[in-house]
């Protein structure tokens, strides 16, 4: 475009002359070395040029408004053409130099000839003439290129001093500097050759610092999973991506991801890796012919352990996985493992990952969506040959947020992505809530953002809908929402990221690039002058609903180098008048969405195109279009025809839908017959005429019906099916297999063989024999051994040729017809067996597997050898182990032909086979079973026994995995119980029950039951002698119930001295009676007996408000519910209840007492350190009249007419307590209500309680013992807080009491207690100590009166002697 700025002048701020082109270089040297003279005339006729420009485009701007201005940019003759550079936010971020050229085209703007000047004036006025009407002007202009230049120097000065005024404003101002990121230098793709190192780099500013990630095809890429295959730098914000050797898995779509506070931005780029024609790795051998692999190895691929079909619901996690064998196992080989759905290649997306552990292929699906929905198929490609594994996913609706809202829609995708416009498309749901779905909504959300705006303020119903006003540049995603009567549904998964560009450009973007030549080349574009757009081409109508219509066309070719923009004016049809549709809205994309036409009438469009040289003519006008829709909904499918598959799904068929018009797919229904509710079958749209529904409930009858859908809505259902059974279909059974022969004489032998793996759904009726001689290798022709079918696995071939060879095949037969037959046998010789020991037993059945334990059963051999066989040894291998581990179960033969195996490992694989012996020996091994896992499938249940309310004992089995044709099999000993004498059996639904008529010791044995046509659905039961002692204690005990008891009868005391009675049920029916009996008498609910029988928790009271001395007695309670009977008795007679009746009065007085005020502590008292005492007592229920009297001795101490205490404490204060304040203390408390006392007797040894108290807290005061010098002697002393001359004091020398002499005195003054030696002498030394008595332990305080002390002490009282 004409005056356009190079990205790199744009955004780098290291903008400086190298950018210049040498054409302008030369310019402006020329400019700056002209003479000042010229410079003055030029500058002269500058200025008159540049005032008549000013005074004409002032003119033409008073014809119109700034919003038109802006919008159609009319200039005159030439545009002025900014030199700023600048950002989204209109902030000046640089400026540009013109680059000029002597061109023709250029110069034709400054003709001197007048023919120019009027051609140039009449092709503006032309142009003009297209915004404004009835305006005339001419204007010429001469100016000179010198002018030119000088103005455009003017001017870049003038910005850059801008530039730097704002730069200068920027810093002041720190929010200013924060923006989002974004890409300076964008990552380019590469084409590199394989081996090769690539790296990608770019350039992201913003502030603060962006954090960048690197991703590959929408994956995290991470160097630590990967040590050295890639590399990621980040240096002064230049970040690369290196990627080392490069093979074919690098070839992808690589995005870098910027992002801080401010927002987020991604760059594209691919990387394609080739390789040369004929390379071969060079550490492998080179390919041979035919089906080998890269190593010179064929491999077997096999697929076990598969995933079934799987259901799973909206917003779950779910993993599917198989285990892959591959042989040879060769270390560090790792096959092409790839996963599909629908038939179409999945790749690692953050919807679903992938991962390959070296033996096990597992595709794990993060967040389920309806668009999960469909049939798997597992990949794994080798060289050789590739293995596939399938199965079915149905993903269910999540519950809505709205109950009867619908599902939520599907597959949401963006066409047709322009600069501002692109077409949202989805499918509708298949569960509608209940309610037609009214139409959908659709959001969408710029990309490092969270915020969801809604594109339609009214629901459409079209499944597809155009947006518009789309920012050019940045990235969308969309998602949709339906609504009905009851709500909106949950949106849908988000589409993937769509930017708002223009196709060519996205093509680019996704295109790869050449390989790097070392050479860059920079074009620049000519400025030219302004052209007006030609006619836009090929404007058609793309769609057309009642709600919208969609135009396209192509752009003119005649456009020059700027950009254009699209004006669509519209015209009703049948009139002339034609109205432009977006005057507020720049059209830059050529496709255009118009809104809010009437419905039934038809419009002509027509485009215009502009650029900031005028508006364009217009474009041919389409044809009339009536505003309607214009795809149909589809019509209802033809016939629906179920056909039976398995147990749990159907086969449903239909006829398609007729001059169905883009047809999206079907949705299939199923309701069970006789319940009028359907429900989806599936949740995503199929397109065949077929599909196999599953989940469904075996037995039941469904019927099932079909609807069509495309963008235009949902068909009509098509009529329902008939109604089918679900069960599996009937086939004629697969080969036996594996045939041994298990006795042979001179003209017959006797064969066995294996049951088919699948018996194609019904009962076995019978097997077929054929047999063929085989001479010198060559087989001969089958004959039939049986014309009747045989229903054992084993028969014997008669009518055979001694030592002649023969093989044998076997097939079975079932209602729906006669198999195909085996694979022939190996090659038995007829013989006659003449071997001491017994044949092999056959007929191995392995049943009731649990995790650690399993049943074999197996049948005795047909040859017994010379001796009746007496015992048979089982042996056990695990399945993958050679032949050399087979090893014994027991030790000791067992006698029966069961065995339950225990000690089995979970997990583990096991194969088991039976040998026979006898008196001579231990005979040949019978074949193997075919390999057991020891796991205990989900759903297994036991047996289990009962004994119901009449003392019945019978043996329960339920099964939930019953076919129609299953049958309960009860057994004894495993063998079938054919004899109803001792035992009768009872099936209902999936139940079978199994009674023991009269239980007794013929009865002990081993009982089990399996079910036929289940997987395996089998249990025992061990009845032993215990057992059944234990079972007939039970049996009597539920004839003749007894109600148990969780306590027997007891009595407790409650408030105002009520007795209770009561006991507590353990279990007790709501039916059940309560008897209450006093010796032998009835009691019944009364004044005097309040009774009261809790059903809910089994607790049974009477309650009596006294007890009166003819109350003494036993009580009894006697309990019945139905059958069930019990009493329990209370005796009260005597001592017990002379005690239970005492304190229930003094219970009953307590409560009348604390009806009134009374005491809540009685009275006592409390020495303070200062040995004061307080007595003090705690009341309760008082109110203003309540007083309270002290008495002592009887006489009234002191009274509180009006208590103000809050804490309810009244206290009495005796300061100096002596023998005069011994005496009985109390203290009455009344009001109207009554009144309450309390009495403390402190007299006697309550008195010389307390005294002692005040002695121990006079001696806790006392200070330790000091000595003092007089003038007569030495005195000892220490000093008390209180002193009370009741106080005992005795001091000591040397532990001895003294005896107090005219010499040695003691004596009190004040609160010092002392000790005076008059003229002391040697034999006064020692340790003294004062004795404080208390009345229990006493304190001592000592002080020693010896050596330096007493030296101290005697020289001082010789000085003040």
């Amino acid at each position: 475009m004409s005056g356009s700025t190079p990205f790199y002048q744009k955004h780098h701020r290291h903008y400086d002359r190298g950018y210049r082109s040498k054409e302008l270089e030369s310019a402006v040297s020329q400019y700056q070395s002209s003479s000042s003279s010229s410079y003055a005339a030029r500058r002269s006729s500058s200025r008159a040029s540049a005032s008549a420009a000013l005074s004409a485009s002032s003119g033409l701007s008073s014809s119109y408004s700034d919003l038109e201005e802006s919008r159609l940019s009319p200039m005159p003759k030439r545009a002025k053409p900014t030199y700023l550079a600048m950002d989204k936010e209109n902030q000046i971020i640089g400026y540009v130099v013109p680059i000029f050229r002597g061109s023709h085209e250029y110069a034709s703007g400054f003709s001197d000839t007048e023919e120019a000047r009027v051609k140039e004036s009449a092709g503006y006025m032309a142009r003009r003439n297209l915004f404004t009407s009835g305006l005339e002007m001419e204007r010429t202009e001469q100016t000179s290129r010198k002018v030119s230049m000088r103005e455009s120097a003017e001017r870049i000065c003038l910005s850059k001093r801008i530039y730097e005024n704002e730069e200068h404003h920027k810093r002041m101002n720190k929010d200013s500097l924060m923006h989002a990121p974004e890409f300076v230098i964008k990552p380019r793709s590469h084409t590199v050759w394989e081996k090769q190192c690539v790296r990608l780099h770019c350039t992201v500013s913003g502030w603060p610092e962006p954090r960048v990630v690197w991703y590959k095809n929408n994956v995290t890429i991470d160097p630590m999973a990967h040590p050295g295959k890639y590399k990621l730098e980040s240096s002064y914000n230049v970040h690369s991506l290196e990627i080392s050797r490069c093979d074919f898995d690098d070839t992808a779509q690589y995005r870098v991801s910027a992002m801080n506070s401010k927002g987020e931005l991604s760059s594209f780029a691919s990387i394609v890796v080739k390789r040369f024609k004929g390379e071969v790795e060079e550490a492998l051998p080179m390919p041979r012919h035919g089906l080998i692999s890269e190593y010179g190895i064929t491999f077997d691929t096999h697929i076990v352990d598969g995933f079934g079909v799987s259901f799973g619901r909206e917003g779950e996690t779910m993993s599917l996985g198989a285990t892959v064998i591959i042989s040879p196992n060769l270390a560090r080989y790792q096959p092409e493992v790839q996963w599909y759905r629908d038939d179409v290649l999945l790749q690692p997306s953050k919807w679903c990952h992938m991962h390959w552990s070296g033996d096990k292929a597992t595709l794990t699906l993060t967040h389920l969506n309806k668009e999960d929905e469909g049939l798997y198929t597992l990949r794994i490609t080798t060289k050789s040959k590739y293995e596939t594994y399938s199965a079915y996913v149905f993903v269910r609706d999540a519950d809505a947020e709205v109950e009867g809202a619908p599902g939520a829609p599907l597959d949401v995708k963006c066409q047709d992505a322009n600069k501002d416009y692109v077409i949202v498309t989805w499918k509708q749901p298949a569960v509608d809530g209940g309610s037609s779905i009214l139409g959908y909504f659709v959001d969408r959300c710029e990309v490092g953002t969270t915020h969801w705006s809604q594109c339609n303020d009214t629901p459409i119903k079209f499944a597809r809908f155009p947006v518009t006003g789309l920012v050019e540049g940045r990235s969308y995603t969309f998602r949709v929402r339906a609504v009905n009567k009851s709500g909106m549904s949950r949106p849908s998964r988000v589409s993937e990221v769509v930017a708002a560009m223009d196709p060519a450009d996205r093509a680019r973007m996704r295109g790869t690039s050449a390989p790097w030549t070392g050479q860059i080349i920079v074009t620049e574009e000519e400025p030219a002058e302004g052209v007006v757009p030609g006619r836009p081409k090929e404007l058609e109508v793309t769609e057309a609903t009642k709600n919208y219509v969609v135009l396209s066309w192509k752009p003119p070719g005649e456009r020059g180098h700027e950009g254009i923009m699209y004006y669509v004016e519209k015209c009703v049809s049948g009139t002339d008048s034609w109205q432009r549709v977006n005057t507020e809205i720049p059209v830059k994309s050529p496709r255009f969405a118009l809104f809010d036409l009437a419905e039934g009438k038809a419009y002509s469009f027509r485009v215009r195109c502009c650029n900031s040289a005028g508006v364009g003519e217009p474009s041919e006008a389409t044809e009339a279009t009536t505003v309607g829709d214009k795809l149909d909904i589809p019509s209802a499918p033809g016939r629906v025809v179920p056909t039976r598959n398995t147990d749990t799904s159907v086969v449903v068929s239909w006829e398609a839908s007729r001059d169905a018009k883009e047809l999206v797919g079907y949705y299939i229904e199923a309701s069970i017959v006789g319940s009028n509710k359907f429900e989806p079958c599936n949740n995503k749209p199929v397109k065949g005429t077929r599909f196999i529904c599953h989940g469904l409930v075996t037995g039941e009858s469904y019927v099932f019906r079909v609807k069509a859908l495309n963008a235009a809505g949902l068909s009509e259902c098509s009529q329902q099916s008939e109604a089918i059974e679900v069960k599996a279909a009937i086939a004629s059974p697969t080969p036996p297999y594996g045939i041994s022969v298990l006795e042979c004489v001179r003209d017959s032998m006797v064969l066995a063989w294996k049951q088919p793996t699948f018996i194609g759904g019904a009962d076995i009726t019978g097997y077929f024999v054929d047999y063929r001689e085989v001479i010198n290798g060559v087989p001969g022709t089958w004959h039939e051994a049986n014309v009747k079918a045989v229903s054992d696995r084993a028969y014997r071939v008669s009518d055979l040729k001694e030592n002649r060879k023969y093989q044998f095949q076997v097939r079975a037969a079932n209602m729906a017809g006669v198999g195909i037959p085996s694979l022939p046998s190996g090659t038995f010789v007829c013989e006659e067996w003449t071997i001491a020991v017994p044949g092999p037993p056959h007929d191995l059945q392995v049943t009731e597997v649990r995790a650690n334990t399993l049943v074999l059963l197996y049948k005795p051999p047909v040859y017994q050898g010379r001796d009746p066989v007496n015992g048979f040894y089982i042996d056990i291998k695990e399945a993958d182990a050679e032949e050399e581990a087979w090893r014994g179960v027991n030790e000791k033969a067992v006698l029966t032909n069961y065995m339950k195996i225990k000690s089995l490992k979970e997990g583990e694989t096991y194969v088991f086979r039976v040998r026979a012996q006898n008196k001579a020996g231990v005979g040949k091994s019978s074949e193997p079973t075919e390999p057991v896992l020891a796991e205990t499938k989900p759903g297994t249940t036991e047996i289990v026994v009962d004994v119901d309310d009449d003392g019945v004992i019978s043996m329960n089995f339920a099964c939930s995995n019953l076919t129609p044709d299953s049958k309960f099999v009860w057994s004894k000993n495993y063998e079938e119980i054919t004899d109803d004498t001792r035992i009768t059996v009872a099936t209902s639904g999936e139940k079978s029950k199994a009674t023991f008529n009269m239980p007794a010791e013929d009865d002990i044995g081993i009982y089990s039951c399996a079910v036929t046509h289940t997987d395996g659905a089998c249990s025992s039961y061990t009845l032993s002698a215990e057992e059944l002692k234990k079972l007939l204690e039970l049996s009597h005990d539920h004839k003749f119930p007894i109600i148990p008891l969780k306590t027997e009868l007891a009595v407790e005391l409650q408030e105002k001295g009520r007795i209770r009675f009561w006991l507590q049920a353990e279990k007790i029916s709501a039916n059940g009676k309560i008897e209450y009996v006093f010796n032998d008498n009835s009691l019944s609910q009364g004044e005097k007996y309040k009774m009261n029988f809790n059903k809910d928790t089994g607790v049974i009271e009477m309650i009596m408000e006294s007890l009166l001395p003819e109350d003494e007695g036993t009580f009894t309670f006697q309990l019945q519910d139905g059958k069930a009977t019990n009493q329990s008795s209370l005796v009260l007679i005597g001592d017990v209840f002379k005690g239970l009746q005492k304190e229930s009065a003094f219970m009953r007085k307590e409560w009348h007492r604390k009806q009134g005020p009374h005491f809540v502590e009685y009275l006592s008292y409390e020495v303070t350190p200062e040995c004061c005492v307080i007595l003090k007592c705690k009341v309760g229920n008082i109110k203003k009249e309540t007083v309270a009297l002290w008495y002592k001795d009887g006489r009234e101490v002191k009274g509180d007419e009006k208590l103000t205490f809050t804490e309810g404490v009244l206290k009495l204060e005796i300061a100096q307590i002596s023998k005069k304040d011994a005496g009985v203390y109390e203290i009455v408390l009344k009001d109207d209500r009554g009144q309450d006392t309390s009495t403390l007797n402190l007299t006697e040894q309550g008195f010389r309680d307390l005294m002692n108290e005040v002695f121990s807290n006079i001696a806790n005061s006392s200070t330790a013992l000091k000595i003092q010098s007089t003038d007569e002697g030495i005195r000892l002393y220490s000093f008390v807080s209180y002193y009370n001359e009741a106080l005992q004091v005795t001091w000591h020398h040397k532990d001895a009491a003294i005896a107090f002499t005219d010499r040695i005195k003691s004596g009190v003054v004040g609160e010092q207690l002392w000790l005076q030696i008059t003229e002391p002498t040697e034999k006064d030394k020692g340790k003294y100590a004062i004795e404080f008595h208390d009345g229990k332990g006493g304190l001592k305080r000592t002080v020693e009166l010896s050596g330096q002390a007493f030296d101290d002490a005697y020289a001082e009282f010789q000085r003040l002697k």
